[in-house]
């Protein structure tokens, strides 16, 4: 089995000891080649080159952004793609956690072993995303485990401008970051409008969740669970918000953050479950982030979830 190990130098979680015993480790398995990655985009550029050259398994050593770009190389095209390894070595790992792998990048190193020699596959969806890039003209992206329009994504810019100015993206500082900017954000004029097949548009939205699977762990071990019937094996679940004052802002994390599992109640709350497509427009630029990583501002994104396309050996 040829495999291409992909490591972030500047991941969160692990050092450069760490980083040589996984790869020992790996390498007594498999057929390794390692690369590090060097700039922003480098690993969809690594992992792109890896199916070209008919690897077998693309595997990852870093958080979620190195994983998303990983997938965004190895997914579309002709042909089934790499396998994916995943090891976490971010902050918050969501995409590694939803696939039922520890936290610690050792012990999952652990449980891929046992994955290769088992050959243990997961097959999963990928959420898929459209839109106007400003500069650059139409863009499009997968997802791993979520999408956001409005609040959340404003928070996601916000924690990214922190990280660019050297302080460190841990699970205090995106709820920090998410109260000092909730007292910022407009609560009184909704830009979102939700666009679904065969059903009349949902106005006067503030906020969108678009999810993949659940729960997430933004919040270290913590489940954050807006969506809780979202899986790897369905389609997209989404979860907006019609009003922004405290009391609903309150109550809606009252029933998300936490071992509660059930769907979030209220008549300000809008729900979707398992749909293949649907649309979100903005009556004023509006931010938007795929997968914890923010991409600009945006007034009308397509969302549609692409079933079985990947293999994860887990």
């Amino acid at each position: 089995m040829r495999a291409l190990l992909l490591t972030n130098p500047k991941a969160t979680s692990t050092n450069r000891r760490t980083r040589d015993v996984l790869v020992r480790a790996l390498g007594a398995e498999v057929d390794l080649t390692v690369e590090q990655t060097g700039y922003r985009g480098h690993a969809a550029v690594l992992a792109a080159t890896a199916r070209e050259k008919g690897f077998d398994v693309v595997a990852v050593l870093g958080g979620d952004g190195t994983i998303n770009e990983a997938v965004n190389g190895m997914a579309g095209g002709d042909g089934p793609p790499p396998a994916l390894i995943v090891i976490p070595g971010g902050s918050a790992n969501v995409f590694a956690r939803a696939l039922g792998l520890p936290n610690d990048p050792v012990e999952a190193t652990g449980a891929v072993l046992e994955a290769i020699r088992e050959d243990r596959r997961r097959t999963v969806s990928l959420g898929q995303a459209f839109w106007e890039d400003r500069a650059d003209g139409p863009a499009g992206r997968y997802f791993t485990f979520c999408a956001g329009m409005g609040y959340d994504a404003e928070v996601v810019r916000a924690v990214e401008g922190l990280r660019g100015a050297g302080y460190k993206a841990s699970p205090g500082r995106y709820v920090h970051t998410a109260l000092r900017h909730y007292l910022m954000t407009d609560r009184h004029h909704p830009a979102l409008r939700l666009e679904l097949p065969h059903r009349p548009p949902v106005d006067g939205v503030f906020m969108a969740i678009i999810s993949n699977t659940a729960p997430w762990t933004w919040l270290g071990d913590r489940p954050v669970n807006p969506t809780p019937w979202a899986g790897f094996d369905t389609g997209l679940d989404l979860l907006g918000m019609r009003r922004m004052g405290t009391a609903a802002m309150l109550r809606l994390v009252g029933q998300i953050v936490g071992e509660r599992v059930g769907l979030p109640r209220g008549g300000y709350l809008v729900h979707v479950h398992d749909e293949e497509e649907f649309t979100i427009t903005a009556a004023r630029p509006t931010a938007f982030q795929l997968d914890g990583d923010y991409l600009g501002e945006c007034e009308r994104v397509r969302f549609r979830s692409v079933p079985s396309a990947l293999q994860v050996l887990v």
